[in-house]
């Protein structure tokens, strides 16, 4: 303990402690905390809120009072905590640093963002979008100034760079371009934000409105995201086969697949390290700052010539006995440039170690130079890379654009522990008992199995409380990763989600598919339209006209009808048409998850999500 508490740093606690307790009752709860975390852009799950809450909470009255909250400030001071809350509570257990924040979502909030991150995405989006004629009117950004906040401001750079990382995503037309007007920027913003938690981005707590106003963290956040999901794309083995290369002794194709796309690069680098003799890294952190393993890694993967498509380019290692680390992260970047692969990073963010900036760093090197021969070995079961299908895509994407933790980049693998889903069942106002009946991560060496299997019987048995239909279901088939059985459970856990929107809407009336099917039919009817729609397996649903015709009963005039292909339709017809009528539902203020294929090939569950989404937005017409 260091010292006491000043009487200005008391009055700064107290402020602190008032913004943080919301209903000034003079306590901190689970709740209060969760905003702030949230607010400070550190969204937590509810059951790691409450873990905060009991570690802090010293006369376990489940709550924390303000002698509570100094006394812990006190203990922490000059270590974690060097002058105030503001910087972080114990990031060691995982807490937060919170965003040099403490005024609560109130006008003039000032959040601090990384002038870091700032500097390289405008540099990456510069690159990216350079020649794309839409984007002339905000291009090039000056990277030393915060134009990135004012050029997304219009959604136009937010739509491209998500079509970048995940192509097709935003059909082209529904962009407004020319002669922009409040109106159509929204809808623009609306568009890009849809869009962007259609591909699995987290933005439940960013509205199209903290993006027009650039609000500097909120935008820095999903840029980051939507720029990660492109860089990770092809770190991923159904996607790159040679990945398999990386394959260690007694290991098989499965323990690979499970590997998330952090853990590949971290094991592609080791693997090109440990051939050029260099001891292997642990992060892209504190293992990178001095540059040395960057040398040998480009020294790697830089083309040997032996292609005839990429000349030979031979890397200079003079630099890599440069006394100053400055100067040698400099030497190391200039190499990179030779490989057109300087992005991401400056000398000072490889020498300061930042994690997020050289993680994009190293993928993009993948992405370029992945230096990776696929093994012609015998005992390789690649009947195993199935790539995932659609639908488990879109559940995945579902799932971590709600801000689930872990992220889950395996359907299957990554839900074995249950955790994940008992975080849906709170999405969907299931409680979930986190202090008596979850065992949480990390696990005990010996039983950790049990433990996860524990926590997927609780699961299906909490199914059964939300009256799911779960015959056949036990938490064995979650935690073997059963996939027809896990789609079934996690298939009820978003019609759950989407009916209880609805619901909300409706001043909790109960909503089924057959109340969904005619309010559409009677929305389509009083707006003179004369599709309709006998159930989500109406074969007519492929052509996309009810969804359009729908669109437009909801927003007049927003269809150009000019763009529908009608009469009699090919298949490439009917995607053009889904594509469209996909892209403009979001663009109108729904979020659909589903995929224009699903609409062609009329796939009743996602067209079920499809119509419940523009009902919803269809209720909310004031």
């Amino acid at each position: 303990m260091s010292g006491k508490i000043t009487k200005e740093e008391l009055e700064e606690m107290r402020e602190i402690f008032g913004k943080i307790d919301l209903d000034s009752d003079g306590y901190i709860v689970d709740y209060e905390l969760h905003e702030l975390l949230k607010e400070a852009g550190h969204a937590l799950p509810g059951y790691m809120v409450r873990e905060i809450i009991q570690k802090l909470d010293r006369n376990k009255d489940n709550k924390i009072s303000f002698d509570e909250f100094l006394s812990i400030i006190q203990e922490l001071r000059g270590s974690e905590i060097a002058k105030t809350f503001r910087k972080a509570i114990n990031r060691k257990e995982g807490i937060l640093a919170i965003g040099g924040t403490s005024e609560l979502s109130s006008e003039g909030t000032q959040h601090s963002f990384s002038e870091e991150e700032r500097y390289a995405f405008v540099n990456w989006i510069n690159s990216a979008l350079e020649k794309d004629p839409d984007c002339q009117h905000v291009l090039p950004m000056d990277p030393n100034t915060d134009s990135l906040f004012t050029s997304v401001g219009d959604g136009i750079v937010l739509c491209k760079m998500i079509n970048l990382s995940v192509p097709d995503t935003i059909d082209e037309r529904t962009i407004n371009k020319k002669k922009l007007t409040p109106f159509t920027i929204q809808e623009n913003l609306n568009l890009a934000l849809n869009s962007a938690s259609a591909i699995g981005c987290h933005v439940v707590n960013i509205g199209a409105l903290d993006l027009k106003e650039g609000k500097p963290h909120l935008v820095l956040g999903l840029l980051w995201q939507i720029i990660k999901i492109g860089l990770f794309a092809d770190i991923e083995l159904s996607r790159n086969e040679a990945l398999a290369a990386l394959l260690r002794d007694g290991e098989t194709l499965e323990d690979l697949m499970k590997l998330s796309p952090e853990e590949l690069l971290l094991r592609w680098a080791n693997f090109h390290l440990e051939n050029a003799g260099w001891q292997k890294i642990n992060n892209f952190s504190s293992d990178i700052k001095d540059s040395r393993a960057y040398f040998h890694l480009l020294n790697q993967i830089s083309p040997k010539g032996t292609d005839e498509e990429q000349p030979r380019i031979d890397i200079n290692m003079g630099g890599f006995s440069e006394k100053d680390d400055m100067k040698r992260a400099e030497a190391m970047l200039q190499q990179a440039d030779r490989l057109s692969c300087r992005q991401f990073v400056t000398p000072a963010d490889v020498v300061s170690g930042n994690p997020k900036l050289n993680l994009a760093f190293v993928a993009n090197l993948f992405n370029k130079y992945p230096a990776l021969t696929k093994p012609e070995n015998e005992d390789i079961d690649w009947g195993l890379l199935e790539g995932e299908t659609r639908e488990e895509r879109t559940f995945r994407n579902w799932m971590n654009s709600l801000g689930v933790n872990p992220h889950v980049n395996h359907l299957y693998g990554d839900l074995q522990d249950a955790m994940v889903i008992l975080q849906l069942y709170e999405k969907i106002k299931v409680p979930v008992d986190w202090n008596n009946k979850v065992n949480k991560p990390p696990y005990p060496k010996l039983g950790t199995n049990m433990k996860k299997l524990e926590n997927c019987n609780y699961a299906v048995e909490l199914g059964k409380t939300a009256k799911f239909s779960l015959v056949g279901i036990g938490g064995q088939d979650l935690n073997d990763g059963n996939a027809t059985l896990t789609l079934a459970l996690v298939w009820q856990l978003m019609r759950r989600y989407t009916l209880n929107v609805l619901e909300e809407l409706g001043d909790g009336q109960k909503v089924n598919d057959d109340i969904i099917v005619k309010w559409v039919n009677k929305t389509l009817a009083e707006a003179g339209k004369s599709t309709k729609i006998s159930s989500f397996k109406d074969k007519e649903i492929s052509s996309s006209l009810a969804v359009l015709e729908l669109i437009d009963a909801i927003q007049p005039g927003s269809i150009n009808y000019d763009l529908i292909k009608t009469g009699s339709l090919s298949e490439d017809d009917k995607l053009e048409n889904a594509k469209y009528a996909v892209s403009m539902a979001r663009k109108i203020g729904a979020r659909v998850y589903a995929l224009p294929e699903d609409l062609v090939e009329v796939k009743p569950k996602m067209v079920m999500t499809v119509f419940a989404c523009l009902m919803g937005r269809g209720m909310k017409r004031v």
